[in-house]
């Protein structure tokens, strides 16, 4: 199934202790380009989280921002460091004693003192974290790729359904292809006839020039290359693979073989349905730039 490289995702959700937001945005981009945002020291899930993106999305610019917060206290530590805390009451008593000062100390005005209470965070499991993190990114990808899934169904459609229209139209070709020689023919025998009223005409320079016009407008093969080309679009379109880069590879061997056509062809029927066909082939081309 081939997907769209546009599509968004988010999810969140609550395990041991943390509250984990996980949103995902892709957009087309020629490679796999990949950038994400996390809190503040939690940088060290980045490469975790990049080669998660690497083995879900092969092509598109992917933007991942992470949320993490903690829903509760236990995490938290209060350290007394009870030698400064000591030598602030030992200054104030000096100080009292010296300047003949109230002597009360109370327990929340040492504590207010510089350094005397350091709030730790207890050191995260990293490991744990990394797969709750995971946990909720598996949730919020499975969103955009759905995303990415539907889009890609519609983009299939139109493409079948331009196809069938190329198809057809070189179809159309191949059954106009002969009547212009045949055309040719009819306009050259009365012109020949004109120029030749009063004495008879060489009959096989008639068809030596016939042999030589059918020669220089055939497009046979061509038609027949621009038809593989079509069928094959259609194959890819139901890979499973990534098949963008290919497709686009084949739509521009598709505008090169309707390129030949238009200049080979001296027909104004042809040239027409060429026209019609290259600007099909150009609407290919544009839906296949948002293909992963």
């Amino acid at each position: 199934m081939i997907k769209s490289m546009t599509g968004y995702g988010r999810y969140e959700q609550t395990i041991d202790g943390w509250l984990i937001g996980v949103e995902v945005k892709s957009v087309n981009h020629r490679y796999l380009e990949y950038t994400a945002r996390f809190p503040k020291g939690y940088g060290f899930l980045e490469n975790k989280l990049k080669s998660f993106v690497q083995h879900k999305i092969a092509r598109g610019k992917v933007d991942v921002t992470v949320t993490i917060e903690h829903v509760c206290d236990t995490q938290l530590t209060v350290q007394v460091n009870e030698s400064l805390a000591r030598g602030y009451v030992q200054a104030l008593k000096t100080l009292a004693q010296q300047y003949h000062l109230n002597q009360e100390i109370d327990a929340v005005s040492i504590a207010n003192y510089p350094d005397v209470l350091t709030v730790y965070k207890e050191q995260e499991d990293e490991e744990v974290l990394w797969n709750a993190v995971q946990q909720v990114s598996e949730t919020a990808f499975c969103h955009m790729l759905e995303m990415r899934e539907q889009e890609g169904a519609n983009l299939k459609q139109d493409l079948l359904r331009r196809a069938d229209d190329i198809d057809r139209m070189v179809k159309e070709i191949e059954m106009r292809s002969p009547q212009t020689v045949e055309e040719y023919k009819q306009r050259l025998q009365a012109r020949m006839k004109e120029l030749f009223a009063d004495s008879e005409y060489n009959e096989s320079r008639l068809y030596t020039e016939l042999i030589l016009f059918t020669d220089k407008v055939s497009v046979a093969e061509e038609t027949v290359r621009l038809r593989s080309h079509i069928g094959q679009l259609k194959t890819m379109l139901e890979s499973k693979e990534a098949v963008g880069r290919k497709l686009d590879f084949l739509a521009q061997e598709m505008n090169r073989e309707a390129n030949t056509i238009g200049s080979k062809a001296m027909d104004a029927q042809i040239a027409y349905m060429v026209v019609d066909i290259k600007a099909e082939v150009e609407k290919i081309r544009e839906q296949i730039q948002n293909i992963e």
